[in-house]
């Protein structure tokens, strides 16, 4: 059932100033290099104003003793973040891009800081026009996914940064918004040829190339575009597939062959220089051979988890532990109502998705994967539990955890969940009465979450909706509350 006709694109206006304002306050209010790396992207772009030219990856960038003297003494005015330039391998669209800014503000951060907010603000919307594709009918799931995109407080951290990110989501949530669109319309598209106008397809493939000269990590966009060409049903042939490749490949070109001269042999991306500068990052071979696989995997977890929606600076401000524990709920209710609406749509025919519709959540799964896929490729080398890898796949995480919220407030399901919670509350009193320890937050949490559930399932329509909005609202004012009860008292 689709709750928001009427007040949608208000409610989405909303929900984008906002965001707006949150990153504002973010950008203000987070101490100067206090984002990771911020640094190194901001050396980036002053090196490009200063010397004119494309700055080269050297050994020395990555001063890792002098970077770790530097964030425990906070970033200090006496210290000179210069010597920190380990992010000079990075494609350079971002930072061409942000050079105006840099010159007109006379390099001020706060200016490069609120430019990264504007590109959030702008894959907010593509975000919307994906899942109104997807769901045409069902405006809430639109609003939820958003929501939960626009409020995450480590996601509205790192899009108030100086850094690469922001581009790069904005770039590959339109490339996606694009091929949806090719997947929903399927066969209905196009007049000539097998694949309409071979413009659509160009279009595709520079935006894909854009991508490529923002952020390696956009690679991704690649197989999702060539699993587009298959989920849509078109003839697949050379034409289409040169239409596809060819134009982003040609942008491309001068860098890979700018990187191949600059750092020799087939290092076309740079990574092969990185790893050799970057001396003194922790690396995963070694801290399993330290720690063990199951220390490593149970830290990973954690600090993933964690380091998602929330811990600041340099991963040196968690937030309180209570708040984790109760985004945890969340997830895990979310998750199995998620597993709830598959089921259901196995089972009740008037739910079942039209072909269109399942061939794009079939492209949201792939884009999920990659994305996972190419976190733990990284974390393979290098020891990086930082859930702000997955952000370019936010999407396609916040959607799974709308439908999954939305079904867990189905009355029928809501029931036997209330009544679930009410039972593992009861066992948790009990237990903490045996060994002399109450956990009062885990009780409040599953009671708070028994009550919801069960009082919205008895009391009817509107405080569904009510129930619904709720871990979103309280997501927007943990996002508000992070900035002062956190990053400016430990930052």
């Amino acid at each position: 059932m689709n709750w928001l006709r009427r007040p949608a694109p208000l409610i989405l206006f909303a929900i984008v100033v906002a965001y707006c304002v949150l990153g504002v306050l973010y950008a203000i209010y987070t101490p100067p290099w206090q984002a990771p790396d911020e640094p190194a992207h901001y050396n980036y772009i002053r090196y490009l104003v200063e010397w004119r030219r494309l700055p080269v990856l050297q050994p020395g960038d990555y001063p890792h003793a002098y970077l770790e003297e530097i964030k425990a003494a906070k970033f200090p005015p006496e210290m000179t973040i210069e010597p920190i330039r380990y992010e000079f391998w990075q494609p350079p669209l971002y930072y061409l891009l942000a050079v105006p800014v840099y010159v007109l503000f006379g390099g001020a951060l706060i200016p490069l800081r609120l430019f990264s907010v504007a590109c959030g603000a702008g894959s907010l919307i593509i975000a919307y026009s994906i899942v109104r594709q997807i769901f045409p009918r069902s405006e809430s799931l639109a609003l939820g996914t958003i929501a939960l995109v626009a409020f995450v407080p480590q996601h509205l951290a790192m899009t108030a940064a100086v850094n690469n990110d922001a581009l790069a989501e904005l770039i590959l949530a339109v490339v996606m918004w694009r091929l949806v669109r090719w997947v929903v319309r399927g066969e209905t598209w196009g007049t000539k040829g097998a694949w309409g106008k071979p413009g659509e397809l160009v279009e595709v493939s520079v935006l894909i190339g854009l991508g490529l000269l923002t952020k390696t990590s956009t690679v991704i966009s690649v197989p999702l575009a060539l699993a587009a060409l298959v989920l849509s049903r078109k003839r697949i042939n050379a034409r289409s597939i040169a239409y596809l490749l060819l134009p982003a490949g040609l942008l491309v070109l001068p860098w890979l062959v700018r990187n191949a001269a600059v750092y020799g042999g087939l290092d076309l991306l740079g990574w092969e220089r990185h790893s050799a500068v970057v001396v003194g990052q922790p690396r995963t071979a070694e801290w399993i051979a330290l720690y063990g696989p199951g220390n490593v995997l149970r830290w990973g977890l954690t600090t993933t988890f964690q380091s998602f929606w929330a811990q600041f600076g340099w991963m040196a401000v968690p937030i309180d532990l209570r708040i984790y524990q109760a985004l945890a709920l969340f997830c895990g209710l979310a998750a199995i109502g998620f597993f709830l609406y598959i089921r259901r749509l196995g089972q009740e025919r008037r739910l079942s998705l039209d072909t269109a519709t399942r061939r794009a959540a079939g492209l949201l799964v792939l884009w999920l994967l990659l994305g996972g896929a190419s976190y733990l490729w990284y974390n393979a080398t290098f020891v990086q539990h930082q859930g702000r890898y997955l952000f370019p796949t936010l999407v396609a995480i916040a959607l799974p955890a709308a439908l999954g919220w939305r079904e867990v407030l189905r009355p029928a399901n809501a029931r036997w969940l209330a009544v679930a919670l009410l039972i593992g509350t009861g066992i948790l009193a009990g237990r903490g009465l045996i060994v002399g320890q109450i956990s009062k937050t885990a009780i409040v949490l599953t009671g708070g979450a028994a009550v919801i559930l069960g009082g919205q399932s008895l009391l009817g329509e509107r405080w569904r909706l009510l129930a619904f909005v709720l871990p979103y609202l309280g997501l927007a004012t943990l996002a508000l509350f992070c900035p002062f009860a956190f990053i400016v008292p430990y930052l």
